[in-house]
């Protein structure tokens, strides 16, 4: 029985003869050319800006808990904060880091680990 390896456009290979990438982060962005898979950065890049959505999805609902307490102790130096960190992980997905990495490692290190934790990246 022959594996194959299908590229996000339904192109198929036998793996045996085909040279890929490392990992398999972005597996769905992974394009075929000849024998050799490469990574399309520009369908990396939206495989990661989904990561970052559905990670900050959890740590919006808990910077809300967070801004309602702030709200009803009268703290607005904890409200203006937690509003803060909501719109830096509103604005994660449009990162220039994002925007401006032309490599798929370049693009790994864009991870915000500070606003969204640790990166799902990580080697």
């Amino acid at each position: 029985m022959t594996t194959t390896i299908e590229d996000k456009d339904g192109n198929e290979i036998s793996a045996a003869s085909a040279t890929m990438p490392n990992d398999r982060h972005f597996r769905n962005a992974w394009s075929l050319s000849d024998t050799v898979i490469s990574e399309d950065l520009a369908a990396a890049k939206e495989i990661f800006k989904d990561k970052i959505r559905e990670v900050r999805s959890s740590l919006l609902a808990a910077e809300d808990v967070v801004y309602m307490k702030a709200l009803e102790a009268g703290n607005s130096s904890a409200q203006t904060a937690s509003a803060n960190k909501k719109t830096a992980l509103r604005d994660a997905p449009a990162a220039a880091a994002i925007t401006n990495a032309d490599t798929i490692a370049k693009l790994k290190a864009a991870w915000d680990t500070t606003l969204l934790g640790t990166s799902p990246y990580g080697d």
